[in-house]
C-alpha cells in the first residue's frame, strides 16, 4: 500500500490542480478554434472542403507516406485496407491478441477469421518469433497462398499492431510475411509519430492505418487515416471510402458498392490544427516517460519503454506488477482516489465473439494481461 500512496502523490504532482486525473485526455493550444470557425463562416464542415486535403497532404509528408486518405475511424480504415489487400470471406488474417477490439473487428467485417499469434514482452506487439513459429507449424504454400493446414483456409494477411505507440519489430514481420506470402497492414492506431529505424510506423506494409480519436496524439474528435506508398491503391482506397462514385459535376453514377467512411471537413481542420503541434506534443510526451521510469526506477516497478530501434511516441505509459491480484488492488485504489489507471485489454481470444478462433501459444499475451497497468499520460497544461 505505501507505493500505491506513493504512486498517487507522484501522478498528481505530474499533473497538479485536477480533482480527477484522466488516462489522456486532448490537449488545444494551437490553431484549432480558428480553422473551425473558418469551417463554419465557409459554410464547408462536411465531407468536402479544403481542411480534408490539406490533413492528408500533411500526414503524407509527416510520415513519408506516398498516399493517405482519411476515414471516419481507425476501424474503418483497417476494414478498406483488408478489401483492398484482397481478404475475402473463409480468409484468415494473423493478428495479435493483445490489442484493441477494433482490430478483430475489422477482419470480421470482411467475413474473415482472425488468427492470434502471442505478442513481445519487448515491445507489447506482434511477436516475430511465435509468427514464424505458427506459420512453420500450421501452414504450408500452395498455388501461391498460405494455407493453414488446421483449417484449411488461405492465410491472407497479417496485421501486427503497435501496442500503445511502441513499434514492433517491423522489418522482421515483413521478411516472415513475404517468405510465406501474406500482404502486410500495420495497425498503427496508436502510433502516430512512432518510428522503427527512422522509418515511420505505418509505412512498412502494403497499408498501414492510423486513428484520430480524442484521446490520441492527434485528435479530430473521431478520425482515421489509411496510409500506402501505391499511389494507386491510394486512390482506390479515397474511392471506396466515398461511395464508389464516379466523378462527374452532377450525376449520381457509382461504379460498385462503396463506404460512407468520409472524414468531415471540420474534423480535419481540428486535425490540421493539432498535427501543426505534433513535434512540441511528443517532446512532452516523450519527457513525461522520462519522469515516469526514473520515479519507478527508484521504487523497484518496472515501467515499460522502447525498445532497440524504437522512437515511441508514449502514447500511453505502462508498468508491470507483480500479478493479477496487485493489479487489481491497485487499479481499485487508483480509480477511486481520483487517478485513472487501466488494465490491458481483454484478450481477443477471450471474447466470447472470438473465442472460438484459432490460437497460437500466447504465454506473454496472458502475463501482460495479468500485469500491465496503463497511466494517466496526458500533456499537462500549455507548451
Amino acid at each position: 500500500m505505501e507505493k500505491f500512496i506513493a504512486i498517487k502523490h507522484f501522478i498528481r504532482a505530474l499533473y497538479p490542480n485536477k480533482e480527477i486525473i484522466p488516462l489522456h485526455e486532448p490537449l488545444f493550444v494551437g490553431n484549432e478554434l480558428k480553422y473551425l470557425k473558418e469551417c463554419i463562416e465557409t459554410n464547408f464542415v462536411s465531407s468536402v472542403g479544403p481542411f480534408v486535403d490539406r490533413f492528408e497532404n500533411m500526414i503524407e509528408e509527416y510520415t513519408g507516406a506516398k498516399k493517405a486518405v482519411v476515414c471516419v475511424s481507425g476501424t474503418n480504415a483497417l476494414h478498406i485496407a483488408l478489401l483492398l489487400a484482397g481478404v475475402e470471406r473463409g480468409d484468415e488474417v494473423i493478428t495479435q491478441p493483445l490489442t484493441f477490439v477494433a482490430t478483430a473487428n475489422a477482419i470480421a467485417y470482411c467475413g474473415a477469421n482472425p488468427v492470434f499469434v502471442d505478442v513481445s514482452k519487448k515491445t507489447l506487439g506482434m511477436d516475430p518469433d511465435k509468427l514464424e513459429d505458427y506459420l512453420i507449424k500450421n501452414t504450408s504454400i500452395s498455388k501461391g497462398y498460405c494455407i493453414n493446414k488446421i483449417s484449411g483456409k488461405r492465410i491472407k494477411v497479417c496485421v501486427p499492431m503497435h501496442t500503445f505507440g511502441h513499434p514492433v519489430e517491423i522489418e522482421a514481420i515483413n521478411d516472415i510475411c513475404i517468405r510465406f506470402h501474406m500482404e502486410l497492414i500495420e495497425d498503427a492506431a496508436e502510433s502516430l509519430g512512432s518510428k522503427y529505424k527512422n522509418r515511420h510506423t505505418g509505412t512498412f506494409g502494403k497499408f498501414g492505418i492510423l486513428s484520430f480519436n480524442g484521446n490520441k496524439t492527434v485528435t479530430t474528435g473521431g478520425g482515421g487515416m489509411i496510409l500506402t506508398n501505391n499511389v494507386k491503391l491510394g486512390e482506390m482506397a479515397k474511392h471506396l471510402t466515398t461511395q464508389a462514385k464516379t466523378h462527374h459535376p452532377w450525376e449520381y453514377i457509382h461504379d460498385e458498392i462503396g463506404y460512407n467512411y468520409r472524414m468531415p471537413n471540420i474534423n480535419a481542420a481540428l486535425g490540421c490544427a493539432q498535427l501543426e503541434n505534433i513535434d512540441a506534443n511528443l517532446k512532452k510526451s516523450r519527457e513525461i516517460a522520462d519522469k515516469y521510469k526514473k520515479f519507478f526506477e527508484s521504487i523497484n516497478i518496472s515501467f515499460f519503454s522502447e525498445s532497440e530501434n524504437c522512437f515511441s511516441n508514449y502514447w500511453l505509459n505502462a508498468i508491470f506488477l507483480k500479478d493479477r491480484t496487485e493489479r487489481d488492488a491497485f487499479l481499485e485504489y487508483t480509480n477511486s482516489h481520483g487517478v485513472r489507471t487501466r488494465p490491458a485489454w481483454r484478450l481477443m481470444n477471450k471474447l466470447s465473439m472470438f473465442q472460438n478462433c484459432l490460437t497460437g501459444d500466447i504465454s506473454n499475451a496472458n502475463q501482460i494481461e495479468d500485469t500491465l497497468v496503463n497511466l494517466p499520460s496526458s500533456i499537462p497544461g500549455k507548451l
